[in-house]
């Protein structure tokens, strides 16, 4: 097999850090050869807190994907997350000289850079400016203007941008392995390339990414990216909250959670309760199922409502033709759909990935739907431009860096 076709997807969760490898074939198809994993430390709400800890934790999972899918790993394509990471739309322009009226490449990377002259924190750098619409001389919907006619380009760009430093974070304890970082993608960026079709982000989606630590989300209207971001909040929150509430130890809330929990309430027999039972150093304990699906309904409830509010700034979610789309491993919870169609009040469901093959029980797992995305999202890069090698990436992360 041709090392170029094959893609490595990595991301470093707060429950888990997943290695997916991946194959890239001629038709667009993407096979997954293996995924690997390990138990995530040294990672708190999708950030890194303790270097070496996460950086060991990456190591095993890089092996593990190695020896599940016979392939030497040497880059990687890596998702990150965070609080930090924030987004926005704005449009670039630029004027063609007198002597010129024929748009060329450099024109359109002229007018991506007039997009992100704007102010942003001095410690953030740009991560993505994501095209939504290019205009020549105020014709509106124009798909590629290279070759075309015009006086004037105008492009409106999505563009996401984080806290330089925490984002050099993900790179470093990838290279320190060693390995080659591809690029870095914002993780529900990368979700959505395989949780929707071309189709649904035309008619209007919204993907919704939870994991252990962090809500990402990602918002298409008309085809293109309108709003993004990610919530310092996920999974771990339900099961601190089932721990606290119930007086149990963390590892049986999440068990708890994931093996009894329903976000749903009142479906449940009056007074129906769930036993559990004794183990070292815990005396067993009888549950109200009613109870446990509460808490679990109120955290979850909370969530999407700071999500709708934040979303509700600008009008995009007016226009969700094709609904709501939950992903990550808390996507699993029993009634998660349910209580999303309550809540934005319109068609909600549960994705995994669409547009993959090979490894059945990795590509049906909403759990590995932004490590597969990253292998879709590197294969569609690569159609547009050549591999950019480590040096490229990290260019826009450490210029003036020593």
């Amino acid at each position: 097999m041709a090392s170029s076709n094959l893609i490595i997807g990595l991301e470093i969760g707060t429950w888990k850090i997943c290695v997916v490898v991946g194959e890239s074939r001629p038709d667009g198809a993407i096979k997954i050869l293996g995924v690997g994993q390990t138990p995530s430390r040294g990672v708190r709400k999708g950030e890194i807190v303790d270097f070496e800890t996460a950086m060991k934790c990456v190591h095993e999972a890089v092996v593990d994907a190695e020896q599940k899918s016979d392939v030497m790993i040497r880059s990687v394509y890596v998702a990150v997350a965070g609080s930090h990471l924030q987004s926005f739309n704005n449009r670039g322009s630029v004027m063609l000289p007198e002597d010129r009226d024929e748009i060329d490449e450099q024109d359109v990377e002229d007018v991506k850079i007039n997009a992100r002259e704007v102010s942003i924190p001095a410690q953030n750098a740009f991560l993505h400016s994501i095209i939504q619409h290019y205009h020549v001389d105020g014709q509106d919907g124009v798909l590629n203007p290279v070759g075309m006619l015009g006086q004037k380009l105008e492009a409106d760009f999505h563009i996401i941008h984080g806290v330089r430093t925490r984002i050099q974070n993900t790179i470093r304890c990838v290279k320190e392995l060693p390995l080659d970082v591809e690029d870095v993608v914002f993780g529900a960026l990368a979700s959505a390339q395989v949780v929707l079709t071309q189709h649904q982000k035309e008619l209007g989606a919204l993907v919704i990414d939870i994991g252990g630590g962090t809500t990402d989300y990602i918002l298409y209207a008309d085809g293109a990216v309108k709003q993004s971001g990610c919530l310092a909040v996920g999974g771990d929150h339900i099961t601190n909250d089932i721990s606290m509430g119930l007086r149990i130890p963390m590892a049986r809330a999440e068990k708890l959670k994931i093996e009894e929990g329903n976000c749903v309430l009142g479906n449940c027999l009056p007074g129906e309760a769930i036993l559990l039972k004794d183990d070292s150093g815990f005396a067993g304990k009888e549950i109200e199922r009613e109870t446990l699906n509460t808490i679990i309904n109120l955290r979850l409830r909370e969530t999407f409502e700071l999500l709708k509010r934040r979303l509700e700034e600008e009008s995009f979610i007016n226009y969700l033709g094709a609904g709501i789309f939950i992903t990550g491993g808390c996507s699993l919870l029993n009634g998660i759909d349910n209580l999303a169609e309550e809540i934005f009040e319109m068609p909600g469901h549960v994705a995994h990935a669409q547009t993959a093959s090979g490894l059945t029980s990795a590509v049906e797992n909403p759990q590995f739907s932004t490590a597969i995305g990253l292998i879709k999202y590197a294969q569609a890069v690569q159609t547009d431009r050549p591999r950019r090698r480590f040096g490229g990436v990290l260019g826009k992360f450490f210029s003036g860096m020593r």
